[in-house]
Order: C-alpha cells, then structure tokens, then sequence
C-alpha cells in the first residue's frame, strides 16, 4: 500500500488541475545513481492493463508490477525547507541513501 501525505495530496491535484488533463500519478522506480535505485514520477493519462492502480480521494497512483515490490509501504510527502520544495519518498523497506539523496538501496 502507498500513502499519500495531505500536503502532497493537494498539490498532486494542483498540477493535474493546472495540466487540464490526467487522472493521477504514475509511480516507479529506475536503476540510477551510486546507491542503486531512484524513484520515478510522472502524471498519468491513461492506465495499462498490467498496472496496479491505488485509488485517492481525487486521483491514482498507478505503479508498475516491477516496482510494487519496491515501494510496499511508501509514503509521499510534499516538503519546503527554504527555497527548496519537492515531493518525498519515506520508504520503510530502504536501507540507506546516496550522499546526495538522488538515489537509495533496498
């Protein structure tokens, strides 16, 4: 299961309102980076047969059969420390992260 923080819930429907189109979030991981793995996310517009979908109150979050095993139990968060903002993955199943944070280990 994947949780979604309020914060993040909001802006995920801020942009697809501000895109006029999509039905949510496309969810997944990539190999990249010195530690492994790096998380991937991108606005759906349609759902593939083989994709798993978790229904939001206002969205999905599709994510690929190859990375569910990945992201079990991941929460999504929208953060601001300054004048940096982004979304954030707390992932209970890492075990560490790359000195940059770009890319983690499982």
């Amino acid at each position: 299961m994947i949780q979604v923080t309020e914060t993040a819930s909001k802006k995920i429907v801020a942009n697809l309102t501000k895109r006029g189109q999509g039905l949510g979030i496309r969810l997944g991981v990539r190999t990249t980076g010195c530690s492994g793995l790096a998380y991937v996310l991108e606005y759906v517009d349609k759902v593939n047969p083989e994709d798993i979908a978790y229904e939001q109150d206002r969205f999905i979050i599709v994510v690929d059969p190859k990375s569910s095993a990945y992201l079990n139990g991941l929460e999504i968060d929208y953060v601001r420390q300054g004048l940096n903002e982004g979304f954030e993955f707390n992932n209970p199943m890492e075990k560490d992260r790359c000195g940059c944070g770009e890319s983690f280990r499982i």
